[in-house]
C-alpha cells in the first residue's frame, strides 16, 4: 500500500470537491494502492467557538451579494463534475471546525475515518447542518456507527485537543497554507482539488510500477 495523506478542513468547499474527484477515481480503480489518512487543518482557526452567521461571514469576506455569487460559480461547476452536491442557501452557520476534526480523529480510532469525513462534508455542504454544534456532531457520529453518547461526552471535555492543535501547527510548519493538500508516499505534495483524470493517471502509473518490482 502507498500512503495518501490528505490535509483538509470540512468547512472548505474545495476540499469537498477534491474528495469527490478522488472518490470517483478510487471507485473506478478498485485495485488502487492507496492507504488514505485524513489530517486536520482549520482555515479559520480564530472563528468563535459558536461559529458565526454564514451570511454575515460571507459578506465580511467577499463583500456584496454579486461578489459572493461570482466566487461560487466556478465552485458549483466543479462540484457537478466531481459528483458532489451543494445547497448553499441551506447553510446558516459558518462553524468552528475544531470539534469536527476531533470527531474525525476518534472515528479513525474505530476504523471509520473516511466515512466520518464523508458524512461531515454532506451534513454541512449538502444538508446545511451546523457542524460546529456538539449535539449535531454527536448525531452524525451515531449515523456513521459510533456511540453517540460517548462522542457527546468526549466533545464536552478536552480530550485530544492539544494533540490536534500540535498536528495543525506541524502542517503549517511544513508549508501547508491552503487545503486540500494531498501528500503521496510522504514525498510528493499536490495542492487543490485535483481532477479525477489526474488521479486515474497516478493510480495507473503506480500499479504499473508495482508490477515491475
Amino acid at each position: 500500500m502507498i500512503k495518501l495523506d490528505i490535509i483538509s478542513d470540512v468547512a472548505c468547499p474545495w476540499c469537498y470537491v477534491g474528495k469527490g474527484y478522488l472518490d470517483r477515481a478510487l471507485e473506478a480503480r478498485a485495485d488502487h494502492p492507496f492507504q488514505v489518512e485524513w489530517h486536520p487543518f482549520q482555515l479559520n482557526p480564530d472563528m468563535p467557538p459558536e461559529g458565526m452567521d454564514r451570511a454575515e461571514y460571507m459578506e465580511a469576506k467577499f463583500g456584496n451579494r454579486d461578489n459572493i455569487v461570482r466566487v461560487h460559480e466556478p465552485l458549483l461547476a466543479q462540484a457537478e463534475r466531481a459528483g458532489v452536491s451543494f445547497d448553499l442557501p441551506a447553510i446558516r452557520r459558518a462553524p468552528n471546525t475544531l470539534d469536527a476534526h476531533l470527531l474525525i480523529h476518534w472515528a479513525g480510532l474505530e476504523g471509520q475515518q473516511t466515512p466520518m469525513v464523508s458524512a461531515l462534508f454532506r451534513a454541512y455542504w449538502r444538508d446545511g447542518r451546523d457542524i460546529g454544534d456538539k449535539a449535531v456532531l454527536a448525531d452524525i457520529a451515531g449515523e456513521v456507527g459510533l456511540d453517540r453518547e460517548m462522542m457527546l461526552r468526549l466533545l464536552a471535555g478536552n480530550s485530544d485537543k492539544t494533540d490536534l492543535a500540535a498536528r495543525m501547527t506541524h502542517s503549517r510548519a511544513r508549508g501547508v497554507q491552503s487545503v486540500p493538500t494531498f501528500i503521496l508516499a510522504h514525498q510528493h505534495a499536490l495542492q487543490g482539488a485535483q481532477p479525477t483524470e489526474m488521479w486515474l493517471n497516478v493510480i495507473d502509473e503506480l500499479i504499473e510500477k508495482m508490477k515491475e518490482i
